[in-house]
């Protein structure tokens, strides 16, 4: 059955959605919020950085979100997965995986990233306890710490040793194999006391969620009590990509800095149209869209009012 036209149709309900949602639905526009109910940070325990609710768990940051947009009579959540999107500027079809087919003006893809299969034995077991990603978010709760860093890359390696050393001077490089790191990341390293270690991991130690040893193919056991990494992540959909959308080496939709895309009416926000991903951030992507959307349905429809007077 084909639904009423919306105004906006946004895929995807994280932080960029609803913040997408909340605007929307306060400018009185229609607005059906399709997630699956399965977010890229489900495995964390806490969310950090959003003022006002700086450790919250992220379930209950949707369902206060969600309690609170739903005082807005024009905004409707629906738990599906979208499956295809066809259409073009103020005609877009959308299809779920249930068979439901809605119609809308414009699109805001917040779809997000995923974590490709995680290739570290035992990686999953502590990833969101004791394993992150990103030290703006969980560096505080690690702080002072033995910790592992499992990256990269002599560029990656230089950055994550800098920032790690923010919250704690006791930590190791690991690369996970030899990787072309060079002979001056080498340096820079040991004249700042960080170890380097260069063989396989064979697998990550824990009980309980609590990393114990990151052990390596050649016999090393390194203790620590924490660990991050820098994770390989693939885009939450290819859906933008499929309707014409630019996008990045790295999977990530080109929006401006109102999140338009390269194709008129469709929007993207949040994880899937930056590489910076934290979730103050993509609320505040998800306010931009929002609002740049709203005005060109304000501005459409004050086109159309006037053709309208000027042919009566």
């Amino acid at each position: 059955m084909m639904e009423q036209l919306l105004d906006v149709a946004i895929i995807g309900g994280g932080p960029a959605g609803l913040s997408a949602a909340l605007v929307l639905g306060r400018a009185r526009r229609r607005v059906a919020v399709i997630d699956e109910g399965l977010p890229r940070n489900r495995v964390t325990r806490e969310s950090h950085g959003f003022l006002t609710r700086d450790g919250i768990e992220p379930g209950e940051f949707r369902r206060i979100a969600r309690e609170q947009i739903s005082a807005y009579p024009t905004v409707r959540f629906v738990e599906d997965a979208v499956v295809s999107a066809s259409g073009n500027d103020g005609n877009f079809q959308i299809t779920t995986a249930r068979g439901s087919i809605f119609r809308s003006k414009k699109l805001i893809f917040a779809t997000g990233m995923k974590d490709a299969p995680l290739a570290i034995d035992g990686l999953a077991d502590v990833y969101g306890k004791s394993a992150f990603v990103c030290p703006y978010c969980d560096g505080w709760e690690m702080r002072d710490r033995m910790l592992a860093v499992i990256v990269r890359g002599p560029e990656i390696i230089r950055h994550m040793a800098k920032t790690i050393a923010g919250w704690t001077d006791r930590y190791a490089i690991c690369t996970n194999g030899p990787d072309g790191c060079t002979d001056e990341v080498r340096e820079e390293l040991k004249l700042r006391g960080v170890p380097l270690y260069e063989s396989p991991i064979r697998r990550i130690e824990s009980s309980g969620g609590q990393v114990l040893q990151v052990v390596l193919e050649d016999g090393t056991a390194i203790d620590c009590e924490g660990i991050f990494f820098a994770p390989k992540l693939v885009p939450g959909s290819d859906l933008p990509q499929a309707l014409g959308c630019r996008m990045t080496e790295d999977g990530a939709v080109v929006v401006d800095n109102f999140g338009k895309t390269t194709v008129p009416g469709v929007y993207s926000a949040g994880d899937a149209a930056t590489k910076w991903y934290q979730v103050v951030n993509a609320a505040s992507m998800g306010a931009f869209a929002a609002m740049s959307i709203n005005g060109e349905l304000l501005a459409e429809a004050w086109e159309k009012r006037a053709e309208t007077n000027r042919s009566s």
